[in-house]
């Protein structure tokens, strides 16, 4: 028989060797630190929804501000920039949006390559995801913007963007079926405007949101308004591109911004672009609703199958 004693030692050491198995065992590894892949795609795809919502929201801001005469012009996503610039810490503001953009482009991908709305592969499903590959390289190309310009923010900005804007209809203009080629341009924007408009008057917001009926109810105005609005706001420009493709004329050519301050200048312009300005800061307000509320089934595993 195991003296008392002994019996006691080894019962101490057993349970200090359970001890540390145990404290081993819950220790986490330096990978564990990080969160899973899916938690991962979902957050940042939030991150994405609250960049657009701030981009939109500075937009419809800003010309709601010229709408009623408290600022010169009226402003795009670019044109965000240079006002962004000019406050404090603004450059970091940029980096953080252009950050938040690309996060957005990641969602888009999600969408449109690994069908996380499960939208199929029937014609359907394949146009909704086409759609959606669409936006994001737009997204992307607004977000490259970006940080290019971070070292040439300034006042000639809106300036440097038409003449660039101009000098490639010129070129594009100078090639066979040039006009056609931007006729086609212009009607291409005219179609996302027309598409902007169809879905919101007729989409349910509120089959992708996980909130409470109240909620819901609330927030469904604020998306139909803010689709509407921003689909009316293609349409100026896409008129100035196919005109260009039409009367061959690069110098018709306009970026986003001053097709608005052309319709500004209209008789009723100023109430017009109140309107937009006021449809496109619901449009801003309810993608930061989509970024706390969205339902987003982000994979485990980036499988395109």
């Amino acid at each position: 028989m195991t003296p008392p004693s002994l019996s006691l030692r080894i019962d101490r050491i057993r349970d200090r060797v359970t001890g540390l198995l145990d404290r081993f065992r819950r220790r986490r590894t330096w990978r564990d630190r990080f969160p899973a892949l899916d938690e991962a795609l979902e957050g940042s795809s939030r991150f994405g929804f609250a960049a657009i919502g701030f981009v939109y929201l500075s937009v419809g801001v800003l010309m709601l501000a010229s709408a009623i005469g408290m600022r010169g012009e009226a402003v795009d996503p670019h044109g965000v920039l240079y006002v962004l610039a000019q406050q404090p810490f603004g450059r970091l503001w940029l980096i953080l949006i252009g950050a938040g953009l690309w996060a957005f482009v990641g969602w888009r991908v999600l969408q449109a390559v690994f069908d996380v709305d499960h939208e199929g592969s029937r014609l359907k499903g394949v146009a909704v995801r086409l759609a959606q590959a669409t936006s994001g390289l737009a997204y992307a190309l607004l977000a490259s913007g970006m940080f290019e310009l971070l070292d040439e923010v300034g006042p000639s900005m809106n300036a440097e963007q038409l003449a660039e804007n101009q000098d490639k209809a010129a070129t594009l203009l100078g090639l066979p079926f040039g006009g056609a080629m931007l006729v086609g341009i212009g009607l291409a924007i005219g179609a996302v405007g027309v598409g902007n408009i169809v879905m919101g008057v007729v989409n349910d917001f509120t089959a992708t949101l996980v909130c409470s009926k109240t909620v819901c109810r609330w927030v469904l105005p604020l998306a139909r308004v803010g689709y509407v609005a921003r689909g009316l706001a293609y349409l100026p420009l896409a008129l100035f591109v196919g005109l260009a493709g039409w009367r061959t004329e690069s110098s018709r050519i306009e970026t986003f911004g001053t097709a608005l301050q052309a319709l500004e200048r209209q008789p009723g312009g100023p109430l017009m672009l109140g309107l937009t300005a006021a449809g496109l800061i619901a449009f801003g307000a309810f993608a930061f609703v989509e970024a706390r509320f969205r339902r987003i089934r982000a994979p485990d595993t980036l499988d395109p199958r």
